[in-house]
């Protein structure tokens, strides 16, 4: 019993801690969030400008201002990793065109399969990214324009908008020394490896 309060009251700091730090005003993180943001959506609304009419927008995603607050936001989260980021929306958007095509044109019907497989093929895939979901749902919710495209719609908007914050990410989330992304090369991550290991030597028997 009482391991398991020391457990309890162990992860309440940590908790506890987390909250302390995600609600923190730090204005340069804020600032460099703002810029990632605005010139990550900004690529992508500027290529369809050049090649879309301005009245589709197919390029600009719901799904992608989502990852936004993800990739340039929420930096250090698992989520919002290269390969989540990248590979849930490109998972995603093959589960949604897939369903698409293979069941009918019924709403109620498309929008929890895809969204659901979507789901499982991302845990599988391991490269889970809640705005994933909305990429999938997109793929059988978004009209005439998204179904034309068929498996198009994998390669682009999805995948090409996924790579631009992508690159944006990598270049803007590295720029000063409290940022590091992706987290497996920050010293962060680094320092707690070195922490856990020097743990598991202290707890080991001798």
């Amino acid at each position: 019993m009482k391991k398991f309060r020391r457990s309890v009251h162990r992860h309440m700091r940590v908790y506890r801690y987390v909250f302390y730090r995600e609600t923190l005003v730090d204005f340069r993180e804020h600032f460099w969030s703002f810029i990632g943001a605005f010139i990550g959506i900004g690529l992508i609304a500027l290529l369809q400008s050049y090649q879309l009419p301005a009245t589709e927008n197919i390029f600009l995603i719901g799904s992608f201002g989502a990852s936004a607050v993800l990739v340039y936001g929420a930096i250090q989260s698992p989520l919002a990793q290269p390969r989540n980021l990248v590979g849930g929306h490109v998972v995603s958007a093959i589960v949604g065109v897939t369903v698409g095509k293979l069941l009918p044109d019924v709403i109620w019907l498309t929008a929890p399969t895809a969204v659901a497989f979507s789901i499982v093929a991302m845990q599988i895939t391991r490269s889970l990214h809640p705005p994933g979901g909305a990429t999938a749902l997109i793929a059988v919710s978004g009209g005439q324009q998204i179904t034309q495209l068929g498996y198009l719609y994998v390669l682009t908007p999805v995948f090409s908008g996924a790579l631009i914050l992508l690159l944006v990410a990598l270049l803007f989330n590295n720029i000063t020394k409290k940022r590091h992304y992706p987290v497996k090369m920050s010293r962060l991550r680094r320092s707690r490896r070195r922490q856990l290991q020097n743990r598991f030597k202290l707890n080991r028997p001798k």
